[in-house]
């Protein structure tokens, strides 16, 4: 292998070891105490709630303090601002859909008549994680083209995911059906997220609902790696 090949490599395997280390558990402040970790949580649960529902730009600290059932000066001993509230909920909501859909998938999985499965499965989880909270999907694709944080948490995601689909993709074909794993895993992983994203902030046609679309996906996938 060459310097340049060498040097590639390694970058490539820092990025997958930063964005591995955005999604690790735990972050925030060491709440230890039972009744810290209530409010800690309940913060959390009340911004989601609250971005959801009413977006990004419309939800301030009062009201995130108010939803939690705890003063403005207990929220400033957790967090400094909506904003990290904000980006810790998204943190935690890409790390389960990762830890979920994408790292639970392994070649044993991919075996004979188990990899319909597999990937049907797969598309229905990935479906679940955008779909169940539209607003929530959408003010993160927003937020992902206005603000500096909330993009190195998109793109670390994307790296972690196309990472491991590439591994996999290695793994479960060969090189004659899929000559470059790295390429198909970013055209695969594309797909899948825009197909669920469009979903979710109604930029498909109305007659094409949830079932159809994950349906048809999982075929895609399919005949994209077993040809």
């Amino acid at each position: 292998m060459g310097r340049r090949a060498l040097a590639k490599s390694a970058g490539g395997a820092r990025q997958v070891s930063h964005a591995n280390t955005l999604f690790d558990e735990p972050t925030g402040p060491d709440v230890r105490q039972e009744r810290a970790k209530r409010s800690y949580l309940a913060l959390l649960d009340a911004g989601e709630e609250l971005f959801t529902k009413h977006g990004y730009d419309a939800v301030g600290t009062p009201e995130i303090a108010q939803k939690a059932g705890v003063s403005v000066g207990t929220f400033y001993r957790y967090f400094v601002d909506k904003h990290e509230v904000y980006l810790e909920i998204m943190r935690r909501t890409l790390a389960a859909a990762y830890n979920e859909t994408i790292n639970n998938l392994t070649p044993e999985r991919f075996v004979g008549k188990a990899r319909h499965e597999t990937i049907d499965e797969a598309c229905r989880l990935l479906f679940s994680h955008v779909l169940d909270r539209p607003q929530l999907t959408r003010s993160f694709m927003e937020m992902s083209l206005r603000d500096t944080q909330v993009a190195e948490l998109r793109r670390a995601f994307e790296q972690l995911a196309c990472g491991k689909l590439a591994q996999l993709i290695g793994a479960v074909t060969t090189r004659d059906k899929v000559p470059d794993p790295d390429a198909m895993a970013y055209v695969l992983y594309g797909a899948a997220m825009q197909c669920a994203y469009g979903l979710a902030v109604h930029l498909v046609p109305v007659a094409i609902d949830r079932e159809r679309a994950r349906i048809a996906l999982g075929a895609f996938i399919e005949r994209a790696l077993f040809p």
